[in-house]
C-alpha cells in the first residue's frame, strides 16, 4: 500500500513539473545577447509568423514573449497579473536587448530613430492612434509584419500589422535610439 501511495504521489509530482517547464520557455543568454531558441518556442512562433522555424533565432525574444502571451491587459499594469501595452514593450527592450526606454507610449515614442514600414526589424517600436490619441499604443515588431502588444481586448497577443481593424490606426514606426538616456542594462553590470 505503501509503495502504490508513492508511486501515485510521484507521479502527481512528475505531471505538475512538467506541466510547469512546459507553460515556460526559458530564457537564456544575458540581455542583449542572441541565442538560439528552443526548437518547441521555434516551431511554435515560426507557424504563427508564417516562417520557417530558422527565421526564429533570437531565442531571448521569443522565450519572453512565451513568458507574457495571453497576459491580460491592465493599464498601467507591469505584471503577470495585467500589463498595458508600454509596460510591455518597456520590459521587452530591458529584458531581450539590454535597454532601458522610458516607460510610457507618449515618451517612447520620441526616443525612436524613424524609418518607413518596409525597413521595420525586429525589436523596432511601432505605434497607434486608437480613439483619436496621437500614440496611445504601442508594439514591438517581429517579422514577416506581425507585431507583439498587450492589447485591451486580448491582452498579450501577436497580430499581423495589415490587419484590417488595427492598421488604419497605424502612425509611426521607428528603432530605439540608445543614447545616454536609453543605457544598454548589460553594459552597467
Amino acid at each position: 500500500m505503501i509503495k502504490r501511495d508513492n508511486l501515485i504521489i510521484l507521479f502527481a509530482v512528475t505531471i505538475i513539473l512538467s506541466a510547469c517547464h512546459s507553460r515556460r520557455a526559458v530564457m537564456k543568454g544575458e540581455p542583449g545577447e542572441v541565442v538560439a531558441p528552443q526548437p518547441n518556442i521555434a516551431e511554435k512562433y515560426s507557424a504563427i509568423l508564417g516562417v520557417d522555424a530558422s527565421s526564429i533565432q533570437n531565442g531571448r525574444l521569443y522565450a519572453f514573449i512565451d513568458q507574457w502571451m495571453g497576459t491580460p491587459y491592465r493599464f498601467g499594469g507591469l505584471d503577470h497579473n495585467g500589463i498595458d501595452c508600454s509596460g510591455l514593450s518597456f520590459l521587452l527592450q530591458q529584458q531581450v536587448y539590454g535597454i532601458n526606454i522610458p516607460r510610457t507610449t507618449g515618451q517612447q515614442v520620441q526616443i525612436i530613430r524613424r524609418k518607413y514600414e518596409e525597413e521595420l526589424q525586429e525589436g523596432d517600436l511601432v505605434f497607434f492612434d486608437y480613439d483619436g490619441k496621437k500614440f496611445s499604443h504601442v508594439g514591438v515588431y517581429l517579422q514577416n509584419g506581425y507585431y507583439v502588444h498587450a492589447s485591451s481586448t486580448r491582452g498579450v497577443t501577436i497580430t499581423k500589422l495589415h490587419d484590417p481593424y488595427t492598421y488604419k490606426y497605424f502612425s509611426r514606426c521607428g528603432t530605439v535610439a540608445v543614447t545616454d538616456d536609453t543605457v544598454n542594462t548589460s553594459d552597467s553590470k
